[in-house]
């Protein structure tokens, strides 16, 4: 079915957020009829053209100056669909602003050209990044600059509204997180089972009319013991526990050392907490050495450890299997030490536990400073650093929020939030150079990772952090003067008061949790 006639949720019946509603169009002949009940236009008289609906959240481009982003609406539809309309608005008084680089999905193909596919929301509960639906001959059920007639430039005080259909988040929440490619998301957006309302001249096509792909992204939550004894990747459903051999076993022996009985017993205390029945134990190496001594070797290992885990578990009904991959399934690049390192590991899968975390008492004495605030320099003009917000989401996630200033009387490039630990590298460049660290818990915290699935069967990261690569390279520009807010989101302990907040080389920071 081609794309313009699929059927609409409202525009059959043509209802107006600047107007009254107009006389019924007749449905195309190959579609039946909407069974959408009409939709209700909002209150007052709105400048032609412009969509003057209240917003019910807002944030900042922190590519383009000028640029707004609100949600105006968010309807939920048939229980499964959710329509995202938001208006971009440029604030400016003298220069047209692009905007279809801007709302692109950097994660597939075509996503930043013409369409508004990275229009989303977050499942914090399922932790899945929701894109909109994908037809079969379009890159997605959204908005497009030339079909829609929307251009590419939003003149000075005008504003233009986008649409994007999706599926419901699970659960059938009140209120969920608004996602885009350009600012800080959204959190807490209530979701109402009303029709969607919509502007003059906006048509939202049904997903149920023609076959669509849905678009999701599995989200990955980091964090790694401060001794570099084990790093977790927790993505909402399991949790994989990786323990490093350097600390589990001697060179190129698969006896346990006898400080691997502490890491084992914390992961086993991990495992008693879950409600899984099936524990997999699997050996990997970096990629030293060949396969006829890496693969023998990986294999020990996870045999080893899955008799020590055997033991300490207390739960009943637990199945353990191991095997050894050698070095054919590394987790970073062999081309550091530290890659390597890291890459020596023995990984542990079960079922996420309901609590993972247990509420930890504050230090005595927090390192870092108190107070949100830092200074620097880039290219010779100083840099000031804000904390805007620490806040606590659903499903154990956390939304840092932070902006940066340059403080100098010339222009600068601030390329340090991207300049982390080659290990810690995505697909693109992005502010991924940023940690939490619960003190108390010896327990850090890295961004969290868009797990995009590739042609080859492999798994592509992306960081779920502001994006500071391709049309978003002057992302990291800064005139004089010129002040733009940064996001990073990551797990965050239950029961967790303060973190330490390090970011970039900025003074470490002690940030309470909102």
């Amino acid at each position: 079915m081609s794309y313009r006639i699929a059927v609409p949720f409202v525009a059959l019946l043509m209802v107006s957020a600047c107007g009254g509603a107009q006389d019924p169009a007749p449905p195309p002949p190959s579609a039946p009829a909407s069974s959408a009940p009409p939709a209700t236009a909002s209150a007052g008289k709105a400048t032609p053209g412009q969509d003057t609906r209240p917003a019910l959240a807002e944030t900042r481009s922190t590519m383009t100056q000028n640029l707004k982003v609100e949600v105006v609406g968010l309807n939920r539809v048939k229980a499964k669909h959710l329509v995202v309309q938001l208006r971009l608005t440029n604030t400016g008084t003298d220069k047209k602003l692009p905007w279809t680089g801007e709302m692109g999905d950097n994660t597939r193909p075509l996503g930043r050209i013409r369409w508004a596919s990275g229009i989303g929301v977050l499942d914090a509960q399922a932790r899945t990044w929701i894109l909109p639906y994908q037809p079969a001959d379009f890159p997605c059920l959204c908005s497009d600059q030339d079909r829609d007639g929307l251009g590419y430039f939003i003149d000075p005080g005008q504003s233009i509204t986008l649409y994007a259909v999706m599926p419901a988040s699970s659960g059938n929440p009140a209120t969920t997180t608004v996602v885009t490619p350009v600012g800080s998301p959204m959190p807490d957006v209530p979701i109402s089972d009303d029709p969607p309302v919509t502007p003059s001249g906006l048509i939202i096509p049904d997903p149920d009319a023609e076959p669509v792909t849905t678009v999701i992204r599995s989200l990955v939550t980091p964090s790694e013991s401060l001794d570099k004894s084990e790093e977790t990747a927790d993505n909402g459903k399991d949790l994989q526990v990786s323990l490093s051999s350097d600390v589990l076993f001697a060179v190129n022996k698969a006896t346990l050392t006898p400080k691997a009985r502490a890491v084992l017993a914390r992961t086993a205390k991990l495992i008693d907490s879950s409600a899984g029945p099936a524990v997999t134990v699997e050996g990997h190496a970096d990629s030293s050495g060949t396969d006829a001594i890496n693969d023998p070797l990986s294999t020990r290992r996870a045999q080893a450890v899955r008799q020590a885990l055997s033991a300490l578990v207390t739960r009943q009904g637990v199945g353990f299997q191991a095997k050894g991959y050698g070095s054919r399934r590394p987790l970073y690049s062999n081309d550091t030490d530290e890659g390597k390192r890291r890459n020596r590991r023995v990984t542990v899968t079960f079922a996420k536990p309901q609590t993972t975390e247990t509420a930890t008492p504050e230090a005595a004495a927090t390192p870092g400073a108190t107070g949100l605030t830092g200074t620097g320099k880039a290219d010779g003009q100083p840099i000031s650093m804000e904390v805007t917000g620490l806040r606590r989401l659903s499903g154990g996630l956390g939304l840092l929020t932070y902006r940066i200033r340059n403080e100098g009387a010339d222009e600068a490039w601030f390329n340090e939030l991207h300049q982390a630990q080659d290990w810690m590298s995505f697909k693109y460049r992005a502010a991924f150079n940023v940690s939490l660290t619960d003190v108390a818990a010896k327990r850090q915290y890295l961004p969290g990772r868009l797990q995009v699935p590739t042609d080859g069967g492999k798994l592509d990261s992306y960081c779920a952090c502001t994006d500071v690569s391709g049309v978003r390279l002057s992302t990291e520009k800064f005139g004089p003067g010129e002040e733009k807010e940064f996001w990073n989101l990551f797990a965050l302990p239950e029961g967790a008061s303060t973190m330490q907040v390090k970011i970039a080389s900025f003074r470490d920071l002690r940030v309470p949790v909102q």
